[in-house]
């Protein structure tokens, strides 16, 4: 008796599960809060909200997507500091909008999900948390991101290495850089922000470059006081502004779909390393061999500058090996080095990032296994063969060229359709119809031809093989209007008694 009391305990049930505490997660709480939905549970793993902008601290961490546009359209901020913000204004903002929505009486935090299981008798999800308890949830809503697993290379002999060692994300502040020899590894989003911010600091940085990065002038001016109050006293005039950054960004989709037309603003890019950089071997050394766009582009004014310390080296040989004070590189050089920093970004494969998290569908399918082939969904939202299991920036539905809290609204919305279909014919689960997933994949694919993503480059953006299973391939309105108005014919309804019906 006293076990199965226990028992009882350690089972908790909600409606709605949304995993992760991050700008997704926080987007979906709010929505379903304006909905009269209390009956939900926010799952994060760490000890607080912000996801992205709670773990990545270190130096010089920004936002290079325009402030107005990097936050909610129903809770928008009218006193952004600058045009692109910085990690700390975007996690105090997200702060705000906890306090204002009361979110921490939704949330379980430092509670991590160890499975989850579909039961198909009973039409929901059974979800094992790190402390053993299980919470059963109607529906369960992955707004855990696509990059938040640190992505460290393995250097051979760095069992040996007696320094300091840290990943961009896990930024030790407690470490005094000043006056060490640094080495960091990787010229991504992250490491362009924080080298330019460590050179002045220490005696020697190395940067280990495998491939240069297009990185163009960032747009740094602080907004008035006059433009602050302006947004704060007139809301069209805060529209009016968000609106002109959404479709300036709009407007790059153009030469990613035409690459041909990306030449132009490739030749700019080129003239700003000339223009930074005097060395004229640095200069080839930073300029990249593809074609802009094909990889993540960068925005910074100081990065290129650095070069021009004398404290600073790129490095573009490969790494060979570690020793208990040094970095070997493949042309026999041996550097002293006291610190190494992992600038080396996130792992990016969903079969990858799900790999501490068993998640079973229909006929005990793996959600690993459904995505072998890559990571496909319906909308970037939905699963074949996973009733009531909805992701928000799931497969095909990142940006590289406006706001990803544009795709997160789209998404939240659709989302609400959903549930809110089941509610209304009395069902208890909805899945994607397969041939409509199937449909909607192979058009994505079809898009992605001829565009600049697939003109020869490896990026995070693809799978082995080359697919590019994370980018929405053209305008995010397109996107918008597609996801606007649920069409029920997609879905089959599921319910406890009556098994599966259209909808």
């Amino acid at each position: 008796m006293h076990n199965a009391q226990q028992q009882e305990q350690t089972i908790q049930k909600t409606q709605i599960a949304i995993i992760g505490g991050g700008f997704g997660g926080i987007a979906m709480a709010i929505r379903l809060l304006q909905n009269n939905t209390q009956d939900f549970i926010i799952l994060e793993k760490a000890n607080d909200f912000g996801g992205t902008w709670r773990e990545n601290r270190y130096p010089g961490a920004a936002c290079d997507v325009q402030s107005h546009m990097y936050s909610l359209s129903y809770a928008p901020k009218t006193d952004w500091s600058k045009r692109y913000a910085e990690a700390s204004e975007i996690f105090d903002y997200i702060q705000g909008l906890i306090s204002e929505h009361q979110l921490n009486q939704y949330a379980k935090l430092q509670c991590e999900v160890i499975s989850a299981q579909y039961l198909e008798d009973e039409c929901c999800w059974n979800l094992t948390l790190n402390d053993q308890s299980t919470l059963v949830a109607q529906y369960v809503i992955f707004a855990s991101g696509p990059l938040h697993v640190p992505q460290i290379p393995h250097i051979s002999g760095i069992e040996k290495f007696k320094g300091k060692v840290f990943h961009s994300s896990q930024w030790d502040h407690e470490y005094a850089l000043q006056g060490k020899k640094v080495a960091s590894i990787g010229t991504g989003g992250s490491a362009i922000q924080y080298i330019p911010e460590i050179a002045p600091e220490v005696e020697q940085l190395y940067v280990f470059q495998r491939t240069a990065a297009w990185v163009i002038p960032r747009d740094e001016r602080l907004y008035k006081t006059l433009e602050k109050k302006l947004f704060a006293q007139f809301d069209w005039f805060r529209k009016l502004h968000r609106a002109r950054l959404y479709w300036s960004n709009e407007s790059r989709v153009v030469p990613i779909v035409k690459p041909v037309t990306m030449k132009y603003a490739q030749k700019l890019a080129e003239f700003f390393i000339r223009f930074q950089v005097k060395d004229k071997t640095l200069v080839k050394k930073l300029t990249p061999n593809y074609i802009m766009g094909c990889k993540r582009i960068l925005v910074s004014n100081k990065y290129f500058p650095t070069f021009n310390r004398k404290n600073v080296e790129l490095v573009s040989e490969g790494i060979l090996e570690l020793t208990a004070d040094s970095i070997m590189t493949k042309d026999g050089k041996e550097r002293k080095i006291d610190c190494l920093i992992y600038g080396t970004g996130f792992i990016t494969d969903p079969r990858i990032y799900l790999k501490s998290f068993n998640c079973t569908g229909l006929n005990h399918v793996e959600l690993k296994d459904a995505w072998k082939n890559g990571a496909e969904s319906y909308f970037g939202i939905t699963t074949k063969g996973f009733p009531n299991l909805f992701q928000l920036l799931g497969p095909n539905t990142v940006l590289a060229h406006n706001s990803v809290i544009f795709m997160i609204e789209s998404q939240v919305e659709y989302i609400l359709q959903m549930i809110n279909l089941v509610e209304k014919t009395h069902s208890q689960a909805i899945v994607v119809k397969d041939q409509v997933q199937d449909q909607f994949n192979h058009d994505v694919q079809t898009m992605m031809d001829g565009t600049v993503w697939q003109s020869g480059c490896v990026s995070w953006y693809q799978q082995d093989g080359g697919k590019n299973f994370a980018l929405w391939p053209t305008y995010t309105w397109k996107y918008w209007l597609k996801t606007k108005k649920l069409n029920a014919a997609d879905y089959l309804l599921l319910s406890k008694s009556h098994g599966n019906r259209a909808a």
